[in-house]
């Protein structure tokens, strides 16, 4: 990984070297029933700009639109997952968020179906706010997290102020975000915010494994598990018991429930259709 204070000064202004070569910015590979969706910036450190935000976000509605599709992954190339918003795209005047939909068209509207980070590298700023913005987190072992935005007059304010104390014990994400200070991938898995940690270059391969476990099981069952799960955090005492049983009484009655209870009977594997 890169370091000194030059590296991180180019992280936290998403800057893109003059004359580099222009490519997809966001790169999507469907791996069985795994969607991969890779920011493809390495030059610019993965930052975003409008079209990592439109990619990434027509990604996502591929991922939710297809039933042969049941998880996500978000990962970035070149070794590093993404350093944030791209701060000349920005004075250029391109939409690096959309409406409803959030910086990098992930932050406001997660999708229905569930999102792994798979980070190498920094995850900072509002790139840490899109691996936040994830269900589950795969980090490598020299992955770095922050949201420095203080550091710079600013405030991360793609979710990483709400989500980040959910996710860790608030005291902690408190001085995370008045200090602005990076946390390690040991850190992250400590304070229970990484599900795994791997050695370097190897996030993405167990980010894959993971996902893997989650899709041998029922897509309409990992989908509705999701939503009782984000939705749930809201839902008052009168209320939980009703909400979760508009969300899982179609499950019960689909043919995939069907399906598992045949393959359990006749002790084979399940052959799931997401109906």
């Amino acid at each position: 990984m890169p370091g000194g204070a030059q590296t991180v000064e180019l992280l936290l202004a998403g800057t893109e070297p003059e004359g580099s070569p222009m490519a997809d910015d966001v790169l999507v590979e469907q791996r069985e029933r795994i969607l991969i969706i890779t920011i493809n910036r390495p030059e610019a450190r993965n930052a975003i700009n409008a079209a990592v935000t439109n990619g990434v976000a027509a990604a996502l509605d591929q991922l939710d639109a297809h039933k042969e599709l049941s998880i996500g992954i978000l990962t970035g190339a070149g070794g590093t997952f993404c350093a944030g918003m791209d701060l000349k795209a920005f004075l250029r005047g391109e939409q690096v968020g959309l409406p409803g939909r959030g910086l990098g068209g992930l932050t406001e509207r997660p999708p229905a179906k569930p999102l792994i980070a798979a980070v190498e590298g920094y995850a900072l700023a509002g790139g840490f706010e899109l691996a936040l913005a994830c269900d589950l987190i795969v980090a490598a072992e020299d992955a770095r997290f922050g949201i420095p935005e203080v550091k710079r007059g600013l405030m991360a304010a793609a979710g990483g102020l709400i989500r980040l104390p959910r996710r860790i014990p608030p005291n902690v994400a408190m001085e995370y975000a008045l200090t602005g200070d990076f946390f390690s991938a040991a850190d992250a898995q400590r304070h229970g915010l990484a599900n795994r940690v791997t050695p370097s270059g190897g996030a993405l391969a167990a980010a894959i494994e993971l996902a893997g476990r989650i899709t041998a099981n029922a897509p309409l069952s990992i989908a509705a598990t999701k939503d009782v799960i984000v939705r749930s955090a809201d839902w008052t005492g009168a209320d939980m018991w009703r909400n979760q049983q508009e969300i899982v009484q179609p499950i019960f009655g689909s043919a995939d429930a069907r399906e598992g209870a045949s393959a359990f009977a006749e002790k084979r594997a399940p052959v799931w259709r997401g109906e």
